[in-house]
């Protein structure tokens, strides 16, 4: 048996201490209370005739009631979908046909904009002293969660990610950090999102988890310093801005920072080494592979062979990684070749929910994973990521699929063609911009207030720039490289 809410009952066994704490609401939870309130809302989904194998999904802001929800799903053996608060009706809708979801887990302020039966969280204070759930038999390879990503298509692949899986990616989350029992977690990543897998790390370890509903920079350095906060998470641009600033005494706790979800530039990583000799590790890993629990990592020992501020560095345990040729995967590249990363092991996902041509395209039968990122090894086998061969964009983190955003965005009345594309921004890393052929007049606020109704506010453009046709290879295949050096910045 493999159920990994079963770290639970040994740290509520052996410890009592708080290993979390939600600053917003105030409270603060040991081991043993969590696995009550794990319990209860794991009788509560049954309740509904939810049994092993099912799908729930979870449409809740970042808050304790989404962590133990997400517990509860893997406690009964059942397949949990994580939603984004901000995904809207169409994009949920699609979810939930695509995984025949059985269950959402919501609240009250979002009852009612999806049409299926829905299990709304109470006051969860109530469940601490309630007799303990024990955990459903699972193995290894069953299935404890479908992670939505999209591809170039725009039509989003479930993931398909085990128990195994995540026992991989908890394990290496904590060897990579040296979480300890006394270490003190500040964590801000989406609960969405797999970078959850860090939180739940830093509670398997013990450690005290401090948990941020919605980033604001003050309350964050504040918690840093107040919290003596050891072990920080970010992203590039939490990080960026911390280079604009000169926080050291409010960071003078924390021994090393998580920096993920996106590439981060050479010089704001050397800029924020330079002002607090901070470590940053540098995480390389997909949705696919829950970060890097089959990925590449730079840790505070590199440092002293990573003065160029540039690498994700080696995989981590368990991990392989090679470089192949983009067009023939069976061809493995030298040292310096760029070519696609391909990686291996046991945190890789099972394929793609009910999507066999995705899955045979992307997980190859000898256990490689291809990520659709291009990049190189040097003498030393560290990874440098240089390009994606996906348009993909990455702003702050979330993934945005520009033909996802063309297929709404062309059905606006004075839009003849689209084209969404990136350009970098020094804050976000990237931001999706936008090249239009217009029918008559441009009619760019238009546009945006089309966007904005019909689109989560991330994949917004930015920007919007008027052409007479867009680049394309005899009039047809879209070449979205040349409307990023067009528009440079």
């Amino acid at each position: 048996m493999l159920n990994i809410t079963t770290f639970l009952d040994a740290n509520s066994k052996r410890l009592d201490k708080d290993v979390l704490y939600n600053p917003t609401t105030g409270n603060k939870y040991n081991s043993g209370e969590i696995l009550s309130i794990v319990s209860e809302i794991g009788r509560q989904i049954k309740d509904f005739g939810i049994d092993k194998g099912d799908r729930v999904l979870i449409y809740l802001n970042n808050s304790e009631e989404y962590l133990f929800s997400l517990f509860a799903i893997w406690r009964i053996g059942a397949i949990a979908i994580p939603a984004n608060r901000i995904f809207t009706a169409a994009e949920l809708e699609y979810i939930i046909s695509d995984s025949k979801a059985e269950l959402m887990i919501t609240d009250s302020d979002a009852k009612g904009i999806i049409d299926i039966e829905t299990y709304i969280p109470t006051d969860i204070s109530n469940y601490k002293t309630k007799e303990v759930l024990p955990a459903e038999n699972t193995d290894w390879d069953d299935l404890c969660q479908l992670q939505y990503t999209s591809g170039t298509t725009g039509k989003p692949k479930g993931a398909m990610l085990t128990h195994g899986n995540y026992f991989t990616a908890i394990h290496n989350e904590c060897d990579v950090l040296t979480l300890k029992q006394d270490d003190i977690y500040l964590g801000i990543y989406p609960m969405a999102h797999v970078g959850l897998s860090w939180s739940i790390a830093a509670l398997r370890a013990a450690a005290y988890y401090i948990l941020i509903e919605q980033f604001d920079l003050d309350e964050y350095l504040s918690l840093c310093e107040s919290e003596k906060v050891t072990v920080l998470t970010g992203m590039p641009p939490v990080i960026h801005s911390l280079t604009t600033i000169d926080k050291r005494e409010q960071l003078k706790t924390v021994r090393e920072i998580i920096s993920g979800g996106g590439p981060l530039h050479k010089k704001i990583w050397k800029d924020f080494h330079e002002t607090y000799g901070i470590p940053i590790i540098n995480a390389y890993g997909l949705s696919e592979t829950i970060v890097i629990g089959t990925g590449t990592v730079i840790r505070p020992e590199d440092y002293r062979e990573a003065d160029r501020f540039e690498s994700v560095g080696h995989p981590v345990c368990f991990s392989e990684v090679k470089i192949v040729d983009e067009i023939d995967s069976t061809i493995v590249l030298d040292k310096y070749e760029q070519g696609e990363i391909a990686l291996r092991g046991p945190a890789i996902a099972k394929g793609y929910w009910g999507n066999e041509e995705k899955t045979k395209a992307s997980f190859l039968d000898d256990g490689w994973f291809l990520t659709g990122d291009i990049g190189y090894l040097d003498e030393d086998n560290r990874l440098f990521i240089t390009d994606r061969k996906k348009d993909m964009i990455v702003m702050s983190g979330w993934k945005i699929y520009p033909t996802e955003v063309e297929e709404v965005l062309i059905k606006y009345s004075e839009v003849k063609e689209i084209a969404i594309f990136s350009i970098n921004d020094c804050h976000r890393g990237e931001i999706p911009v936008a090249a239009v052929v217009w029918e008559n007049e441009s009619d760019e606020e238009g546009l945006i207030e089309y966007a904005r109704k019909n689109l989560s506010r991330y994949k917004v453009p930015r920007k919007i720039f008027a052409l007479d046709e867009l680049p394309r290879v005899n009039g047809w295949k879209l070449l979205r490289r040349e409307l990023r050096k067009m528009f440079k910045k």
